[in-house]
């Protein structure tokens, strides 16, 4: 026997779904359709489960997301020191740039200054202490000829696999005691955010101005 009751509950879902997909975030199929009533209870249990300190008194989530993101990122910097102890490298960003040369290739000194965020003084420190060490070196571009590319160096990969395996520890202990699906769901978020950021940074606006442009481009 048909459980009309039942049916016109789905039929009445169906509609919520139609008029929040509007700007089409879900395939508007039935894997669309399920994928949107799993999100939608996973919002529902985070906003009821989610709470943190001060919350009660009117602190934003705004706050607590920016509060977290500065710890976190000082926790991951504490694990990437310990990970260089009696090691040839004085600071984390030295073997930061090693590995994005390794993973990306040769680069610009620029694309490889902002490929790790930095400011464009500091980036060149780093870049001048590993062709100091010979851990890099700068070659002309086959392309442009005006243009110099960084690339790494045979030296510059045997010190980074001595120190690999306890690079590997730190960057597995940042993830903590997250489950896989915790992860991915983490690597989408993060993704969305620095996408958000690395737009406005790729924008070279002037502290000046940078706060209230950034607040512009966030709505």
């Amino acid at each position: 026997m048909i459980n009309y009751n039942l049916v016109q509950n789905i039929i009445e879902l169906i509609a919520q779904f139609e008029l929040s997909n509007s700007k089409n975030q879900y395939l508007n199929n039935v894997e669309g359709f399920k994928q949107w009533i799993v999100n939608s209870y996973d919002e529902k249990r985070i906003i009821n489960e989610t709470n943190w300190e001060s919350k009660a008194i009117g602190r934003s989530a705004e706050s607590v997301i920016s509060t977290l993101l500065t710890h976190l990122g000082r926790y991951a910097k504490s694990y990437s020191k310990a990970a260089i102890i009696d090691s040839e490298f004085s600071t984390q960003e030295e073997f930061i740039y090693l590995i994005t040369l390794k993973s990306f290739g040769k680069m610009t000194k620029m694309d490889l200054i902002k490929k790790n965020v930095h400011e464009k003084p500091a980036g060149v420190l780093i870049i001048n202490r590993l062709m100091e060490n010979r851990w890099i070196q700068q070659e002309n571009s086959t392309i442009d000829k005006r243009s110099k590319l960084i690339n790494i160096t045979e030296k510059g990969l045997q010190v980074l696999s001595r120190q690999m395996d306890k690079i590997r520890k730190a960057t597995k202990i940042v993830s903590g005691n997250l489950t896989e699906n915790e992860k991915l769901e983490l690597i989408y978020l993060l993704n969305k955010l620095n996408d958000f950021h690395l737009d406005i940074y790729n924008k070279n606006i002037d502290r000046q101005h940078l706060l209230n442009e950034a607040l512009i481009l966030s709505k």
